[in-house]
């Protein structure tokens, strides 16, 4: 109303008012405001001049829609710029290290509340971002990450957490903030590594097995040969040896276990070429009690070279099942032997196996050991391919048992064993009377 009666210069409050309306309100808040100014201004002039109104007015409303669209632009990426600082985890720092500024991604990344984290020091989270590096970037220098290349924050939980810092500075201008953080998580990235390194651990481990399969295929094929011309010359000593009598007859004895032995490395090269080529078992009736006496000379070989005699405890009751008897046989040797190498040099070694009918549910066989037993965290990795604790070890023993285990529809189970070592067991399917009929 002051300028009402001045040219040229009257509408100038009024552009005011329309910018205002363009930062904080819609187009449509601006074009009324628009319209209401020239209103108000013809209002409050009285202007009889209808050209140099239409003229002011047509000035006015030009000026206000380019001085309009600025606003709208600034606004736009005002909120633009919010909504990326407010998605991104951002922290700024004064001079002194302390937390000025902090987005929620940030707090939730540092395990605070935002405003427990305003005003106090970023090395509380960060504790290798000291003053130093502080004051270091400050002068320009580089942000040098530490050697493993990112940084530890710790959060009030005591939690761990690795991230990337990328760092700007402010103008001297804004006096309470001087660096800007940005920060980023790296718990993705690592696990995602460490995927990476797991896949590539097992793919090398699968192209070994592979590997290895195709070698036990030539060897069970070229060893079939030696062997069998090895158990005819056995055979043919066995009659010289007969031709001598009495006296022979120790040494008869020794020539027919080795034969034997050797018929069923054999008849073990003849059913591991069927399980490689068709990955499945023969399955028969047998009796587990006939089975395990056929290795009692071995386990005695076993006792001869370690100290260590294994108590064998086999139930007779209900013992008919459906097993492929050269295979379940290779088990139960596996097995024992890993026992055996478990109790090493105990004082008191004990290795147990024992069989017992569990009616329906199966035939169950065990062996258990006083040994140290197994530990929790590698109760799931002993059956791996290539896992082995044993010097000079290939693991392979545990996963081959397991394979034949459960190709007569089996599961081979690991736990504590009541003598304080190591217990591995498996329920081979019954044959019940009227089917053995």
């Amino acid at each position: 109303m002051a300028l009402r009666d001045v040219d040229h210069v009257h509408y100038l409050p009024l552009f005011g008012a329309v910018m205002a309306t363009a930062l904080v309100g819609s187009r449509t808040a601006t074009l009324f405001v628009i319209g209401v100014s020239i209103a108000a201004d013809l209002a409050m002039k009285g202007r009889s001049d209808l050209f140099d109104a239409a003229v002011g007015a047509g000035l006015f409303i030009a000026v206000s829609l380019l001085l309009a669209e600025v606003g709208h632009r600034l606004t736009n990426r005002t909120a633009l710029l919010h909504s990326i600082l407010t998605s991104v985890p951002v922290v700024t720092l004064d001079d002194e290290g302390r937390i000025r500024r902090i987005t929620g991604p940030a707090a939730d990344l540092l395990g605070v509340a935002p405003e427990d984290a305003h005003e106090r020091p970023f090395s509380l989270f960060a504790p290798d971002f000291g003053e130093d590096i502080l004051a270091s970037f400050v002068k320009d220098a580089p942000l040098a990450a530490p050697p493993s290349g990112y940084w530890l924050v710790r959060r009030p939980n005591g939690e761990i957490v690795p991230v990337i810092i990328h760092g700007g500075l402010l103008a001297h201008s804004m006096a309470s903030e001087r660096v800007v953080l940005s920060l980023a998580d790296q718990r993705p990235s690592l696990a995602v590594n460490d995927r990476m390194r797991d896949l590539m651990d097992q793919l090398s481990k699968s192209w070994r097995l592979n590997s290895m399969g195709e070698m036990a295929a030539i060897l069970a094929h070229e060893l079939n040969q030696p062997l069998t011309a090895a158990t005819v010359y056995l055979h043919a000593c066995q009659t010289d040896i007969a031709r001598a009598g009495p006296i022979g007859d120790s040494a008869g004895r020794a020539l027919d276990l080795a034969k034997t032995q050797l018929l069923r490395a054999g008849d073990i090269i003849r059913r591991m070429r069927e399980l490689i080529a068709t990955g499945a078992s023969q399955l028969t009736e047998e009796r587990v009690s006939s089975m395990v006496d056929d290795l009692r000379p071995l386990f005695d070989l076993i006792r001869q070279e370690t100290g260590i005699a294994v108590r064998i405890d086999v139930d007779t009751t209900g013992d008919r099942v459906l097993a492929d008897r050269i295979q379940f046989q290779q088990a139960i040797t596996n097995l024992v032997r890993n026992a055996v190498d478990a109790v090493g040099d105990h004082p008191g070694a004990v290795v147990s196996l024992t069989g017992r009918s569990l009616a329906d549910e199966g035939y169950e066989i065990r062996i258990e050991d006083n040994g140290p037993g197994i530990a929790e965290d590698q109760m799931d990795r002993i059956f791996q391919p290539m896992m082995t604790t044993k010097a000079g070890g290939m693991g392979l023993g545990l996963s081959v048992t397991r394979s034949i285990i459960e190709s007569h529809d089996a599961a081979l189970a690991v736990g504590r064993s009541a003598l304080g070592g190591a217990a591995f067991s498996f329920r081979l399917t019954p044959v019940t009377e009227l089917e053995a009929a």
